[in-house]
């Protein structure tokens, strides 16, 4: 899903790049509501655990690759905002030191990974995380197809942005199936690592799960002891 350098014209690049550095810098002021001293060092592993783990490639078929974007992952640990901020940081140290994502095409890797990846699994994780019954199997129900469809959908995105200022002599339907069929396949990698992570963080710290408060909450309200009636001896 990295973009690299000479896919998109300078036009194009240069206006992702400038909505990638008006969402990091709202980003940056989302992230004092979710960051406090138990969350922030979360905020780290996760940044380092999302630029581990996309170096780790699974086949999706046909000779071709994919490997955790982790937009929805990074949110439902530590909030939207500070998603954005992870995915920025690693996407920034990937171009910088391993050529992975073009420099000049950084601006349009932090619009789809870290911007658009981020808030679709979160709208689509809140709008299931309400729906569902608030419990464990809900939440990690809801990350699933949230990271599930964060992923197709920026893929295409992307194929939007390429018909406007692609240069590559490609048609645009050609990318848009070839993005969109391989997406769709590592879209159900992502979810199942989404998934995974979530339910293992949610089985020893569950309150440091930005996307489990209403669960935590839940359980605090079962656990709590009932009321004695006024009166009572």
């Amino acid at each position: 899903m990295h973009v690299p350098d000479g896919f998109l014209d300078a036009p194009t690049s240069a206006a992702t790049a400038a909505v990638a550095a008006g969402g990091v810098a709202l980003a940056l002021r989302g992230a004092r509501r979710e960051l406090d001293e138990r969350t922030a060092p979360l905020a780290g592993l996760t940044a380092a655990f999302v630029f581990a783990v996309q170096m780790v490639n699974f086949p999706v078929g046909a000779g071709t690759s994919g490997h955790l974007m982790g937009g929805l992952l990074a949110a439902v640990l530590v909030g939207p905002w500070t998603a954005v901020l992870c995915l920025t940081v690693v996407l920034g140290v990937q171009a910088l030191l391993f050529a992975d994502g073009g420099l000049t095409a950084l601006g349009t890797n932090v619009t789809l990974l870290g911007l658009v990846a981020v808030a679709v699994g979160w709208g689509v994780f809140r709008l299931l995380a309400r729906l569902l019954p608030t419990t464990r199997g809900g939440v990690l129900t809801a990350a699933g197809v949230g990271a599930f469809l964060s992923v197709p959908v920026a893929a295409l995105v992307f194929v939007g942005l390429f018909a406007v200022g692609g240069v590559a002599d490609v048609p645009v339907g050609t990318v848009a199936a070839a993005m969109g069929g391989v997406h769709v396949l590592i879209g159900l990698g992502e979810a199942a690592i989404t998934v995974a992570v979530v339910g293992a963080v949610l089985a020893v710290r569950p309150d440091l799960v930005h996307g489990a408060r209403a669960l935590r909450r839940a359980t605090l309200l079962a656990e709590r002891p009932a009321s004695v009636p006024a009166g009572a001896r």
